[in-house]
């Protein structure tokens, strides 16, 4: 006979969860050492944002302020502390970094919590290169706190030790699903879906005639690409098409991709980082086509907070990076999923 799960705060199943959660404690103690030690500063963003992100596909949980005079102000519980940190590089900062607890809806499974740790840092005047260095770094820290030699989730290792490997996304599609990427994508950065989806039929893939280009996309990183990422030694993925970093600076020698890199280990997606866009008008117009296609989707819109655009225009060239430290705690304790490795999950709800 079987039953539900014991609830994470029974005493048997703490017991069980405490090992990985005391490890997760001097990981993040270790990755404080190493930002103070070269001179980082650590920020606390507020959770409460006038719009908690403009990505099209992230869902975040709302609220408001009541005033004293009982009127109500929409705000949202953030997603990433991203818009907040670039106030602080546009303040002066130039080395920062902030353990967040962020929120996103939607989302629950083995890689995701509605509720979890972004670690974020930012560098001013430095290239996003600098980051992938960083990522190396904070691998190898992760490991050495861990005393694990190896990363390792659903039976595939990384060697969190190892040079990573950098794999532009044009040499992934053409790698591992046979697709000449940026021949949908035009020199100003726009995308033809009907050549993008020819392609992707002649890989063997589905599609759908309301699919999008980004839909296209997204299904062969998902189903051919990144099973094959971090495998023996970390992938830093890199130089996504422009329509897919909506925060990032066009690359300088090909105005099709933006300075965009994801970390992967074990398959495991750990990191997104961006030369920073410092362009308002450009970061505008991206964030109403992101909105306009949120809309199209889900039937609904974030405010744009014109505060961080205002903010962009004096902000210093700048990369940054925010890291799941859920997911790489999780591959540094040997866990199977994200809530092993979090102190007090968010309470089940209805699928």
């Amino acid at each position: 006979m079987t039953g539900a799960a014991s609830p994470w705060w029974s005493a048997g199943r703490h017991a069980d969860r405490r090992p990985a959660l005391l490890l997760r404690n001097r990981i993040l103690a270790a990755f404080r050492a190493w930002f103070s030690d070269r001179d980082f500063i650590e920020a606390e963003a507020a959770c409460l944002q006038v719009s908690p992100g403009n990505e099209a596909h992230l869902s975040a949980f709302a609220t408001e302020a009541i005033g004293a005079s009982g009127a109500r102000t929409p705000l949202y519980l953030h997603t990433s502390p991203e818009f907040a940190c670039k106030k602080l590089l546009a303040a002066g900062e130039t080395r920062l970094f902030s353990v967040a607890r962020v929120f996103r809806n939607r989302e629950r499974g083995p890689l995701h919590h509605p509720e979890f740790t972004m670690l974020e840092w930012y560098r001013a005047g430095a290239s996003y290169t600098a980051l992938m260095a960083d990522c190396a770094a904070l691998l190898a820290c992760a490991a050495e706190t861990s005393g694990a030699r190896r990363l390792v989730f659903r039976g595939r290792e990384t060697d969190p030790f190892a040079e990573p490997e950098r794999l532009t996304l044009a040499e992934a599609f053409d790698r591992f699903a046979g697709i000449d990427l940026l021949a949908s994508v035009t020199p100003s950065g726009a995308t033809d879906r009907d050549a993008l989806a020819a392609a992707v039929a002649g890989a063997g893939l589905r599609v759908v005639p309301d699919d999008t280009w980004a839909d296209l996309f997204s299904r062969v990183l998902v189903a051919r690409i990144e099973p094959h990422l971090g495998l023996g030694r970390p992938t830093i993925l890199c130089e996504y098409p422009i329509s897919e970093a909506a925060l990032a600076r066009p690359a300088p020698h090909d105005p099709r991709v933006a300075e965009r890199f994801e970390l992967y280990a074990c398959g495991v997606e750990l990191a997104n980082a961006f030369g920073e866009l410092t362009d308002p008008e450009e970061q505008r117009r991206r964030f109403e086509a992101e909105m306009a296609e949120k809309q199209r989707v889900y039937g609904e819109r974030y405010p744009i907070d014109d505060d961080f655009l205002a903010a962009l225009a004096v902000m210093p060239e700048a990369s940054g990076i925010a890291l799941g430290f859920d997911r790489l705690a999780m591959l540094a304790c040997g866990a199977t999923r994200i809530e092993d490795v979090i102190w007090t999950p968010v309470a089940e709800t209805r699928p």
